[in-house]
């Protein structure tokens, strides 16, 4: 993937850039694997916004993406590397043998006729998804399962990658791209390889506008506002909140800084090796 970018004609376009796209190989998505996806705007079940800055952007299709990779010793070749508008990872068309066709995420490396398979004694090739027991500890893996069977939720973003530290037991020791060590049941699994699209986190969006295509709406700095719509609003001039130093916080009055709020006899705590916060 390159990164395109453009003669400052406009105020908009002295500082963007784009994708070239040039691993795409087809514009068009497979319509047995889309469903529709519809705008919720930050709202839950009930109508209550529980997810601020959200709302329009352009018209989406979901793409069904293959996490389980279940169809196991069945190869399948890649047909096509496409774009996923819900994703900043690419995703590639895969053709089973059996005529079946599925979504996975695309990693760094794969190639339109490729071959790859999932398995137990699948060979450990990029592409190929494996149990993390039967995976080298020198190879990166992304699209890792929490859950046996349950399908893959971890390290699925454009240009992550987790790595094996040691095997202990049932469990294997998985750092992932954030640097917290975690614990995983070795039969859960796991793809070889590096998430494509490396690249993404070098793009400039260049305008405002760009942001709404995505689906993000603006919102105004807490100290402009007035004291009954945030604890750090009013005050005469440019205050720290109210007319005296607060503390930086959330429209709620909790802490934005520094506030752990993670609870301290949480479940999957015992999982976790090594914070991600400790140097």
């Amino acid at each position: 993937m390159g990164i395109k970018t453009y003669r400052p004609l406009t105020p908009g376009q002295r500082f963007k850039t784009s994708p070239t796209f040039e691993e795409i190989t087809k514009d068009r998505p497979e319509k047995s694997l889309l469903e529709p996806l519809r705008k919720t705007g930050g709202r839950n079940c009930y109508g209550r916004m529980t997810a601020r800055r959200r709302g329009g952007g352009h018209k989406q299709h979901y793409r069904i993406i293959d996490f389980k990779r279940n169809k196991h010793g069945i190869p399948a070749r890649v047909a096509a590397i496409e774009y996923d508008p819900n994703r900043t990872a690419r995703i590639a068309l895969l053709h089973y043998a059996d005529g079946e066709k599925r979504y996975i995420l695309a990693p760094n490396g794969l190639a339109v006729g490729q071959t790859v398979m999932s398995g137990p004694n699948a060979p450990t090739e990029v592409g190929n998804a494996l149990p993390l027991k039967a995976i080298p500890a020198v190879m990166p893996v992304h699209a890792v399962e929490i859950y046996r069977g349950k399908g893959a939720q971890l390290v699925r973003t454009a240009g992550a990658a987790a790595q094996i530290v040691v095997k202990e037991g049932d469990y294997v020791h998985l750092k992932l791209p954030s640097g917290e060590i975690r614990k995983v049941h070795q039969e859960c699994y796991a793809t070889i390889g590096q998430v494509g699209n490396l690249e993404h986190d070098s793009i400039v969006l260049g305008k405002a506008g760009r942001t709404r295509w995505l689906g993000w709406r603006p919102i105004s700095r807490a100290m402009c506002r007035n004291p009954i719509d945030h604890p750090m609003g009013g005050g005469q001039g440019k205050s720290k909140g109210g007319g005296g130093w607060h503390h930086p916080c959330s429209p709620w009055g909790q802490p934005a800084k520094g506030y752990k709020t993670r609870k301290k006899k949480k479940t999957s705590s015992r999982f976790i090796v090594q914070d991600r916060r400790k140097k």
